[in-house]
């Protein structure tokens, strides 16, 4: 059942739990959802390797980890042409293996995300019977001069669904493979 907000009751009390960003003036912030048919396990191996983001994000060409993933260790990444940018460095923030987030900061780069800010959690929930996985994304970001909030929004959100459908594709596609049995045949 969605709300007004377009959101479940359920995933309101996810975004409140984990979720919560202190967008200040010059910011905005938002979040997305995601129901991905593959169990949480499978998700979480993708999402949880701050050092291969390309396994399902598009637009990142090439990945160079710096430490040991854990918190505070740095990434750069290489983002693929057709982009307002070429290379970002991100931190990690919170690698939690049993909650299933994960938090990334941007802290430099040839872009315009400053002060970039995401997290995403994951959670089990049942899809027609089989194990899936209820994913949330949220970000906060200062808006560039000469953009509005809109603007700015609508440009995160675009990449983070694309990064979404990807994740969905790619763990769907495992899942797939891995012949996950319905819940009430275990």
């Amino acid at each position: 059942m969605m709300n007004a907000n377009g959101f479940s009751g359920v995933e309101k009390e996810y975004i409140r739990k984990h979720h919560l960003h202190q967008p200040k003036e010059n910011q905005c912030s938002s979040f997305l959802v995601k129901h991905i048919r593959a169990p949480v396990h499978l998700v979480w191996s993708l999402v949880r390797r701050f050092d291969q983001p390309q396994k399902y994000k598009p637009f990142v060409s090439r990945c160079i980890a710096q430490g040991d993933l854990e918190i505070g260790s740095l990434r750069e990444v290489d983002v693929k042409s057709g982009l307002p940018a070429t290379t970002s460095t991100e931190r990690l923030e919170l690698l939690d293996d049993e909650e299933h987030i994960l938090s990334v900061r941007i802290i430099g780069g040839d872009h315009r995300l400053r002060n970039y800010s995401s997290i995403i959690s994951l959670h089990p929930e049942v899809i027609d019977g089989r194990p899936g996985t209820l994913v949330i994304e949220s970000f906060v970001v200062d808006v560039p001069e000469g953009n509005t909030k809109d603007e700015t929004c609508y440009f995160v959100e675009a990449l983070i669904n694309c990064n979404l459908k990807s994740l969905a594709d790619v763990s769907e596609r495992l899942a797939v493979q891995d012949r996950t049995e319905p819940i009430d045949q275990v």
